[in-house]
């Protein structure tokens, strides 16, 4: 059935009824037509990503009498927010379900051509590692090349897990692939990251030694207070490190 969403792209759809308050209803469009409208902005999104992002819960378009997915404005507004989010805070799908379902919209996420640089929510969770994925699903999830997955595990970027001789991936590796393959666009390499891996264990380092104590403490609550605690300075150092950079970048921009 959903093999047939692509081949009715181009089709004419009826006009829905006005809804009961007799409001104009919003034009519905197939997976076809969403794709290619969102490519100029988007040049890896395929129907096969937006299907996923479907089975995920993150998108409920209705659905035909026939099976086929219909998509409203409001549909690929939402669609829009999820893949900036993906792509320009690299954030991962559970993190952005809470995004949306916190009441993030299309507009308070930057458009092209906005202010790339300015403040971003962080998302920084720490308890959960989420869904474990395959070196295939990562493939195909990033776009990223499997060699340069081997790198990053070879320079330590990245672990993984084994699991009845395959390695599997969770998310934050994930989005971490998906980053480094967007800097590989600009000839940055595996063995480049080194920086940024003494850079995190150092920060690592510093926050353990401020919540070590808490952290070992024989109270369940205290220890949950401290990973709260952590994962907060987690982000304000994520922020602040951000900001850093922006400062010196503007330096080198002017």
């Amino acid at each position: 059935m959903t093999s047939t969403d692509a081949d009715i792209s181009d089709l004419e759809l009826p006009e829905p009824p006005d809804d009961d308050n007799g409001r104009p209803p919003q034009k519905a469009v197939t997976i076809g037509a969403v794709c290619k409208a969102l490519r100029q902005e988007f040049p890896d999104v395929s129907i096969s990503k937006i299907r996923y992002l479907e089975d995920q819960k993150l998108l409920t378009p209705r659905r035909t009498q026939g099976g086929y997915r219909l998509y409203t404005q409001s549909d690929i507004g939402r669609l829009r927010t999820i893949l900036r989010l993906q792509r320009d805070e690299f954030l991962p799908l559970r993190v952005i379900r809470q995004e949306l379902a916190g009441g993030r919209a299309e507009r308070e996420v930057a458009a092209p051509g906005g202010d790339r640089f300015g403040p971003r929510r962080s998302a920084v969770a720490v308890r959960d590692a989420g869904a474990m994925y395959s070196q295939q699903d990562v493939v195909e999830e990033t776009g990223a090349e499997p060699q340069l997955i081997r790198e990053l595990v070879e320079f330590g970027v990245i672990k993984g897990e084994t699991r009845s001789g395959a390695r599997f991936y969770d998310e934050t590796e994930r989005e971490i692939v998906r980053a480094v393959s967007e800097l590989a666009k600009y000839g940055v390499a595996g063995r480049n990251l080194r920086v940024f891996r003494s850079s995190a264990d150092r920060e690592a380092q510093l926050l353990q030694s401020i919540l070590a104590p808490a952290l070992r403490s024989r109270n369940p609550e205290r220890r949950k207070e401290a990973v709260e605690a952590l994962e907060n300075l987690a982000s304000v150092t994520t922020h602040l490190k951000h900001l850093l950079l922006i400062r010196d970048l503007r330096q080198i921009a002017t």
